[in-house]
């Protein structure tokens, strides 16, 4: 009992560090957006490409993403959508709660906000609807990076009907039960999170899975993001998803769990930064033939919404996004 509360208390601690840093670049003015029945709540940061990032279940953009909002911000334009039942944007679970409901919410927010073309993140319950959305219309996407998702059933019906329960959250994790009331309860309701984790579990339970055949559609460039002790997305899951995309690749994080965005912040940065250099020419021209699909011409030039993380931009000595740099000559001669 002991440890078990100690574990807890860490968590609440590593929590408030997180949200301490996602409040640093967090407007107080929430921008919401009317799309598929919804007043869909969202955070906007930076300018450049589009990127939209998906939060996982229970969670919200601002937390899951805490430690990537302030350096891809400065490349990047980020949409940080809140999936319904979450946050602020309004959904009562206890109507029901179903995975292709957030791919056509997914569908309407990218329309309503006016992106033809953008770069896709989700983590958990986001990567799947991220996944999805990218077998229905992998024309849209520049990009797509899934972290902590598998196709396959189990272990993660079994992992996530364990987890959500609500009563056994009261007994083993009330620094979750509390922060689940402080990220929900306010634009949902007070204890609303108590029907939503059940019904996500559900839909887990039933939701039809992703065969070869649909994967083979999702033609942008992939990157596939696991934790090596991931209870949710074994490794040998996550490779398989890589082997059946058409242009896949897999970083898997050592030492760590599901939350890899959180846990290793700097391996997944680096990681999610070097995909997007790698891809950049692919991503154009991925951008520009998505505004000729809209009927938009793209400006006069070599590329269209060029992607500033393959250009090496300038960072501050010293700080940790030092890897966004070309290495110099003499880095290059110490790795040799």
């Amino acid at each position: 009992m002991v440890a078990r509360d100690r574990r807890a208390r860490r968590r609440a601690r590593r929590d408030r560090r997180l949200r301490g840093r996602g409040r640093e670049e967090h407007s107080t003015d929430v921008p919401t957006i009317a799309a598929n029945g919804l007043d869909i709540a969202y955070d906007v940061h930076g300018a450049g490409p589009p990127l939209v990032l998906l939060h996982g279940a229970t969670s919200l953009g601002r937390s899951d993403f805490a430690a990537q909002i302030p350096l891809f911000s400065r490349a990047l334009h980020l949409y940080v959508p809140e999936a319904r039942g979450h946050g602020r944007t309004r959904w009562d679970a206890a109507n029901g709660f179903r995975y292709d409901w957030l791919v056509d919410d997914l569908a309407a927010f990218v329309d309503a906000v006016g992106l033809d073309t953008f770069h896709l993140v989700g983590f958990s319950m986001g990567a799947m609807t991220a996944l999805q959305y990218a077998v229905r219309s992998p024309e849209r996407l520049r990009t797509l990076t899934v972290v902590g998702i598998t196709t396959q059933r189990e272990p993660r019906a079994s992992v996530a009907r364990r987890l959500m329960d609500p009563e056994r959250a009261d007994r083993e994790e009330p620094a979750w039960v509390a922060e689940l009331g402080r990220r929900h309860d306010e634009g949902q309701g007070v204890d609303a999170w108590r029907r939503l984790l059940p019904a996500i579990a559900a839909d887990v339970a039933v939701q039809p899975l992703l065969g070869p055949r649909e994967l083979r559609r999702v033609e942008p460039p992939t990157l596939v993001v696991c934790g090596d002790r991931d209870p949710f997305v074994p490794v040998d899951h996550a490779w398989g998803l890589k082997r059946q995309l058409p242009d896949g690749r897999l970083f898997v994080a050592p030492d760590c769990g599901h939350e890899v965005m959180s846990r290793k912040p700097s391996l997944f940065n680096e990681a999610l930064a070097g995909f997007f250099r790698s891809t950049a020419v692919v991503a154009e021209k991925r951008a520009a033939a998505g505004h000729l699909d809209s009927g938009r011409v793209p400006a006069a030039g070599p590329s269209v919404e060029a992607n500033p993380l393959a250009e090496a931009p300038a960072v501050d000595p010293g700080t940790d996004s030092e890897w966004l740099a070309e290495p110099s000559p003499a880095s290059q001669e110490e790795t040799r």
